[in-house]
């Protein structure tokens, strides 16, 4: 007789993280489709590469305003519930875009105003995502990666490979569709994520007194600031990811009317052509853990940052559409490994408490690039032509990487691992 070995219970990563992984995977695929029919709209409205850019650059600006503050909001209130909460606010902004489009009062600045506000939530769901996983599936390095992997996994196609397609069809179809479509989506996600039991605010220190006052706002900020800056290797990479986001966005920002003027792509083909991310991106998250343990995470941290100024360089020279979709694919694996292993180190050495006061002030550095490459982006597209920008962010993506090696290495991560496990991770 045959024996069923249950599989062992670290195998499982809980109710919870499934909800959150589902709402993830819904959301995600409005985002796609959100993220293809935004810039085609704007590319309606004006050929301007600067105006256009100005899209992107207000939906990531909020990131420089808010995140500190969206930090130290997350590490004293209900993760679960922030989440559940901005989507619902969310779903309300994006409902209100879609009945304008359908009403033709579409314009660059009501887009603009838009990504503004949707950014600004952005800023309070993601800090509060990276601070809830740990809480739902422990802070053991092989299950943070597994939890990631399949988490960046599913959002790849979700966002970058179903999204983009079905967001190009849509709007071919009828301009307010897409947007409509992604409002239903964040309905479904904050009805999931609402769904999670049990409280997930932060502890306080164990050195805190029952009745002792908390601290400032400013003073929290304060405090997972010092701690970023305190800690030589997180504070390295998130200069280096801030470089990488610049010289990516500054691409980005133009793709659209870089794919219709210059490799001939329709709204229809442009979808099509973000789909290469996807095609990478669930490549990446299938093999981030395996090459993690291959080669180290410094070394993968390292030549992913190669991998990508390679391909942004040869995509700004080439005049095709299916070479423009391999090496689209080839960022998007190289940035789907970054992110997994790189996210992962962080819930790993990062103390619960500040967890999302520290991810905050590193994704301020490092999304806070993003707006300003945008515009970057804009403004050498405009002057220099559409392919500048790629060629340009080559450049810097290559010098991120090499500037980044004497800190960014097997052994400093290995070490910061040891340090982080020797100390309690709440304290």
């Amino acid at each position: 007789m045959r024996i069923l070995r249950r599989r062992p219970a670290r195998a499982d990563l809980g109710p919870g993280y499934h909800k959150l992984w589902t709402a993830a995977g819904i959301s995600t695929l409005g985002d796609g489709v959100f993220l293809t029919a935004l810039p085609l709209l704007a590319a309606t409205l004006s050929r301007d590469p600067l105006r256009v850019s100005l899209v992107a650059f207000a939906g990531w600006l909020p990131w420089l305003l808010f995140g500190l503050v969206s930090g130290a909001l997350v590490d004293r209130w209900d993760r679960r519930r922030v989440m559940w909460t901005v989507d619902a606010v969310r779903f309300a902004v994006v409902g209100i875009l879609g009945i304008a489009v359908l009403a033709g009062w579409a314009s660059i600045p009501l887009l603009a105003a838009i990504g503004f506000l949707l950014g600004s939530g952005q800023t309070l769901f993601d800090n509060a995502a990276q601070s809830l996983i740990p809480a739902l599936v422990s802070r053991d390095t092989q299950r943070l990666e597994r939890a990631n992997s399949q988490l960046y996994g599913t959002q790849t196609v979700s966002q970058n490979l179903a999204g983009p397609p079905l967001g190009g069809a849509l709007f071919a179809l009828a301009a307010p569709v897409p947007f409509l479509a992604d409002a239903v989506s964040f309905a479904a996600s904050s009805t999931l994520i609402a769904a999670v039991r049990g409280s997930f605010a932060p502890r306080r220190p164990a050195d805190a007194g029952a009745g002792e006052p908390r601290a400032s706002l400013r003073a929290d900020i304060a405090e997972g600031l010092r701690w970023l800056l305190g800690h030589r290797l997180l504070r390295t990479l998130a200069v280096m990811v801030g470089l990488m986001n610049l010289a990516v966005m500054a691409g980005e920002a133009v793709l659209v009317l870089f794919a219709q003027d210059e490799l001939g792509l329709g709204s229809v083909g442009y979808g099509l052509l973000l789909t290469g991310l996807a095609v990478g991106g669930v490549l990446g998250s299938l093999v981030a853990t395996r090459l993690r343990r291959l080669v180290g995470s410094g070394t993968l941290l390292l030549v992913g940052a190669l991998v990508e100024a390679a391909a942004w360089g040869v995509l700004g020279i080439g005049s095709s559409a299916w070479v423009g979709g391999a090496m689209l694919a080839l960022v998007g694996g190289a940035g789907t490994v970054f992110n997994v292993v790189g996210a992962s180190l962080r819930q790993a050495i990062v103390p619960d408490r500040l967890i999302g006061r520290v991810v905050s002030t590193f994704r301020m550095v490092g999304y806070g690039a993003v707006p300003v490459g945008a515009l970057l982006g804009g403004v050498a597209g405009r002057t220099l032509g559409l392919r500048a920008p790629f060629l340009l962010g080559a450049a810097l993506l290559g010098a991120a990487g090499l500037l980044a090696l004497p800190v960014v290495n097997n052994h400093t991560i290995q070490a910061a691992r040891i340090a982080a496990e020797a100390s309690p991770p709440f304290s």
